[in-house]
């Protein structure tokens, strides 16, 4: 991936459109759901989805397109593009119109085809419909001299072509990239079909079954709430880098996790973040820069929470999206992630998805197709979304997430507690304030999560005694097996500072018995070695 920041200017018949006073978006009445007819699970799916989301049964439309992740340019404007805008057409989801654009930039007055009115804004492309636009040779256009090799290429994937369909009448240059019009936009209302936009994201990935899951999850996340930590990988480069931009969106968005009151972990080694690095009860992931699934996603049993978000910048992170082995959204779905977004070709690092702007987005309460489309710097270009175009994680916050759990009785609502004490801490509360409500709350007791955030508030007050109890306390109300790790780890180093030289070596000793395959086994027994030599040296004294 190269860093070049070019990008073809904005045409001019881009932006033109009125934009509708919106209002109650987010429903199955706004959903188009699109299948491959030749691929029987992939009606399978969109059926799955329209029930799930109350979709109407004339908003599902069936086209016969190749099986295979690819499909020509000349398959996808006359077997896809054209018959899925006449079909709105023709079925009344959407009007066509002539607007007429006053002079502007050059241009003389003229009347542009575009969309004018709609009842609809997303479209959700299901298991068995093509990826990606292979390149066509044959396709000449006028290109300035001066344009970049790098965009002297009309491939795309099948999404981004997508959703710009409202403007297909207009004459508009295939090749390179457009800029996005409705990057960074602030109002949903400019998010619809009269605006040139429609919201395009796909149920998809190795299975017809993931598929199917994406909604189930995202459903579920809706009804009990997004709950976890969040996870960070930058690069730990400077800033005079070229690619400085990459671990800059990283670094924003642990920002933006933070202040959304999720225990946030923001790492900034070179490397991406090891097999023996534990990862518990995942809720939000972003990082960069592995060709192919590395580290803890590796690993049989990814700890994603229900409506769990990943993202992974790679030039082809989505390359083999059915692969669940191969670059990044194929394996995180197959890991258990809700949605995730990826490119399909090179797409270079400025034109990446904006993953600081998306997680914005999504905290304003915002759909994840909403967020995923204001967050792209261009369209007709290598994005591809994936996961329910409707799912929309903080549609509550916090303070109300808490008190229908509350109500409901819900183990969830010890989550929701932790959330509104980090958030706490991020305006600043005093750190033996938070520890004294978190230790008179009723659920504390039992929970091995809120027993280790007591843990951390005491080793950040200088108490490390307190901190050794409470990690303890922890590891005996079953915590997750990642969880456990992480517990160990922290506990270790902790012992030894305080001279505890024969609690530590049980430590690491229990760490190897009760995860015979963490894959950080190694430096454990190197560090039970070293142990084992401190003990049995004179100097070490008498050990209790």
């Amino acid at each position: 991936m190269t860093s070049r920041t070019f990008i073809m200017s904005p045409l001019w018949a881009l932006c033109l459109g009125i934009i509708s006073q919106l209002s109650a978006w987010g429903n199955g009445q706004e959903v188009v759901v699109v299948y491959n007819s030749a691929v029987p699970a992939s009606k399978q799916v969109a059926e799955y989805y329209a029930k799930a989301r109350q979709v109407p049964p004339d908003h599902l439309f069936g086209f016969n397109l190749t099986p295979d992740q690819d499909m020509s340019r000349s398959s996808f404007h006359a077997d896809l593009q054209v018959p899925l805008a006449e079909g709105l057409e023709q079925r009344g989801l959407w009007h066509m119109g002539k607007v007429e654009v006053p002079y502007l930039d050059g241009v003389p007055k003229h009347v542009n085809h575009v969309v004018v009115s709609t009842s609809i804004r997303y479209v959700v492309l299901c298991y068995g419909v093509p990826v990606r636009i292979s390149e066509d040779s044959t396709l000449q256009e006028a290109i300035p001299q001066d344009y970049p090799a790098g965009f002297r290429v009309n491939r795309a994937s099948v999404d981004s072509e997508l959703v710009w369909l409202p403007l297909i009448k207009l004459s508009a240059r295939l090749t390179g990239p457009w800029v996005n019009w409705v990057y960074g936009v602030t109002n949903q209302t400019g998010l619809n079909p009269t605006n040139g936009i429609l919201l395009v994201s796909r149920l998809d990935g190795p299975t017809p079954e993931i598929a199917c899951g994406l909604v189930d999850k995202a459903l579920q996340a809706e009804h009990d709430g997004l709950w976890g930590r969040a996870y960070c990988d930058a690069r730990g480069l400077d800033k005079s880098s070229s690619y400085y931009y990459g671990d800059q969106m990283m670094e924003e968005s642990a920002v933006v996790c933070r202040k959304l009151g999720f225990e946030t972990a923001l790492d900034t080694n070179a490397a991406t973040f090891s097999t023996a690095y534990p990862m518990s009860n995942i809720a939000l992931y972003c990082g960069w820069y592995d060709e192919n699934v590395s580290g803890p996603f590796t690993l049989p049993n990814v700890e994603f929470m229900p409506g769990a978000i990943a993202y992974h910048l790679h030039s082809y992170s989505a390359g083999n999206l059915r692969n669940p082995n191969k670059n990044w959204v194929g394996p995180l779905l197959a890991k258990g992630v809700t949605c995730t977004m990826g490119c399909v070709n090179e797409p270079y690092l400025m034109l990446t998805p904006d993953i600081h702007t998306f997680l914005l987005a999504l905290a304003h309460g915002w759909t994840f197709a909403e967020a995923g489309w204001a967050a792209q710097p261009v369209l007709s270009w290598q994005t591809t979304l994936v996961g329910d175009p409707l799912y929309t994680p903080f549609a509550r916050n916090p303070v109300e997430w808490f008190r229908d759990l509350q109500a409901r009785q819900s183990p969830l609502v010890d989550w929701a507690f932790l959330r509104l004490m980090d958030l706490d801490l991020v305006r600043a509360a005093p750190l033996d304030h938070v520890q004294n409500v978190i230790e008179k709350w009723p659920g504390t007791s039992h929970n091995p999560v809120l027993s280790q955030k007591l843990a951390e508030l005491n080793m950040a007050q200088g108490t490390p005694e307190a901190a050794v109890n409470y990690y303890q306390r922890a590891l005996d109300l079953k915590p997750s097996r990642q969880q456990r790790i992480e517990i160990r780890l922290a506990l270790g180093p902790l012992l030894v500072s305080q001279k505890r030289l024969p609690e530590a070596v049980k430590n690491d000793q229990a760490l190897l018995a009760e995860v015979p395959d963490y894959p950080g086994q190694a430096a454990i027994a190197a560090d039970l070695k070293q142990l084992s030599l401190q003990l049995a040296s004179p100097a070490a004294g008498p050990h209790p």
